[in-house]
Formats: structure tokens, C-alpha cells, sequence
């Protein structure tokens, strides 16, 4: 790799770190998951950077590299995951209720299976149209509207998770952001 397109990449990643960050915590429900995936996610560009660089959509590119990660890392081999009734209790407590709304809905989205926690992640959270979600994922329009309509009514049903919350949440993203 050249020199320019070493800078371009090092720029890259300081921008948009924390977003891929972020968006792999919502997919994968783990900020240790979250994390490696978006390193192996920016790794993958690394290695084509040039054809990413060049695309019409960096951003989405690699958008489309995480959500194949993430999704490969149940497809090689199983994870182990022990799961509970109840998520392990964090270090510190925070008092405030939107660190308590943003678990409901975590909870909630963790809740999914994976193909409909990625529509509603990409299109709800990412603000995604459902073509681009459809380029991410890989699947047609119609695959988008379906998956995004059964994790809507999914969510719809979670205990805890009322219409303001939910709106809340969604909408200034619960202190995630």
C-alpha cells in the first residue's frame, strides 16, 4: 500500500472507529465481540483498501464486511455462551433511566435472531434505507421488509419495552451514541 492510501485508510478508521464500534455492539450484544469485530471488519479493508477507497461507498463496504463478520462468527464455529435469565451486574451502577432503557432495548435486540436483529440495527439504528440494508445483508428488498417487520413485532411483545422507550431510545440512541 502506498503512502496515500495509508493515509487515507489511518483517516479512515479514526472517523469512523467508534461508529463500526457501536453498530458491531448492536449486532453481536457484546462490547468485547464488538470490538474484534470491527478490528477484523477494518483488517479485511485494510487488505483491499484500494477497491474499498474506490468504491462508491466506503462506509458501506465496510459496513457489509462487519455484518459478514459478525455472522461468520456463528457460522465457523459456535461460540459458547452461557445464557442467563438476567445480564451479569456491571462494575458501577448508573442511577439514571436511560442507561436502564437503553439495557431493555439491548436486551431486547439480543433477543433476536441474528438476520432480524441486523435489519432493525442497520435500519432503525444506522438510519439505513431498506436497499442499502438489502446491499449489506446481502438478500432482496422484499427480505429487508419481512425481517424488519417480524423484529418489529417481536420487540413489540418484550416486557419493559414501551412505545416511549422504545421511541427514546431508538431516536437519540440511549447515551450509546
Amino acid at each position: 500500500m502506498n503512502a496515500e492510501d495509508e493515509a487515507q485508510f489511518q483517516s479512515f478508521v479514526r472517523t469512523r472507529w467508534t461508529h463500526l464500534v457501536r453498530t458491531a455492539y448492536l449486532l453481536s450484544g457484546d462490547r468485547h465481540h464488538a470490538e474484534d469485530l470491527a478490528q477484523t471488519a477494518l483488517a479485511k479493508a485494510y487488505r483491499s483498501w484500494r477497491r474499498v477507497n474506490h468504491s462508491d461507498n466506503p462506509d458501506a463496504y465496510v459496513r457489509r464486511i462487519l455484518v459478514s463478520c459478525n455472522s461468520d462468527r456463528f457460522r465457523k464455529r459456535r461460540v459458547a455462551e452461557r445464557l442467563t435469565d438476567t445480564p451479569p451486574e456491571s462494575a458501577s451502577a448508573d442511577p439514571t433511566a436511560r442507561v436502564a432503557q437503553r439495557q431493555v432495548l439491548l436486551d431486547a435486540l439480543a433477543g433476536l435472531p441474528a438476520r432480524q436483529r441486523a435489519v432493525v440495527v442497520l435500519r432503525y439504528w444506522d438510519d439505513l434505507s431498506e436497499a442499502e440494508v438489502a446491499q449489506a445483508l446481502g438478500c432482496s428488498a422484499g427480505t429487508v421488509k419481512s425481517q424488519a417487520a417480524k423484529g418489529l413485532a417481536k420487540l413489540r411483545t418484550y416486557p419493559g419495552l414501551d412505545v416511549a422507550e422504545r421511541h427514546m431510545t431508538m431516536t437519540d440512541h440511549g447515551g450509546v451514541r
